[in-house]
């Protein structure tokens, strides 16, 4: 498996290159985030369904992510996507940490020490069967499930409710969902 390394580096970098270039702009609206997240419900698989493009997933498809709990209250992060180009299995582990201890929505998440970027959970389905997650700023989002595909109602609802919170449904790319029959990172 090829770790992440540089990927994740590349983008972290431009996190800080955009919070420069953000500086000189409007701030955006406070996002609003969900009122509460039970975090043991949180931890688990959750599938990629959409996002908007960034550096570190460039050529990524299939993408998940794994939540665990650690022994110190933080959570291990594990995010997997199978290269496009290569078919090869990518991973990049990480750490995340809940910075808003009131409603469990706000985290911090970090694949490589110093860097941290925000992780803000501003949809939620009352079974945690989705989640949505995105930054303050505005520049990351992702639509992510508990099952490979979502019913476009429900897709639709979610970027309406987005775009009502300041993203461009317009940025959001789809990801591939393995329904091809290509097994996903997580299956054989």
């Amino acid at each position: 498996m090829k770790i992440l390394g540089n990927s994740i580096l590349t983008a972290l970098m431009a996190l800080l290159c955009n919070g420069s270039a953000a500086a000189m702009s409007p701030a955006p609206p406070p996002l609003e985030t969900v009122a509460q997240v039970d975090l043991q419900r949180y931890l688990g698989r959750w599938y990629e369904i959409a996002r908007y493009p960034n550096r570190f997933q460039q050529g990524c498809q299939e993408s998940s992510a794994d939540y665990s709990l650690r022994d110190d209250g933080d959570i291990d992060v594990l995010n997997s996507c199978r290269d496009a180009e290569t078919g090869s299995i990518r991973q990049a582990r990480g750490r995340a940490w809940v910075v808003d201890s009131v409603s469990n929505a706000k985290l911090k998440v970090s694949f490589f020490w110093p860097f941290r970027g925000d992780y803000w959970i501003i949809g939620l389905g009352a079974d945690y069967e989705y989640a949505v997650v995105g930054t303050p700023d505005r520049n990351y989002f992702w639509i992510l499930s508990r099952s490979p595909q979502i019913s476009e109602d429900l897709y639709g609802q979610i970027l309406q409710r987005a775009q009502q919170q300041g993203f461009l449904p317009a940025k959001v790319v789809r990801s591939t969902s393995g329904a091809s029959g290509t097994p996903r990172p997580d299956q054989p």
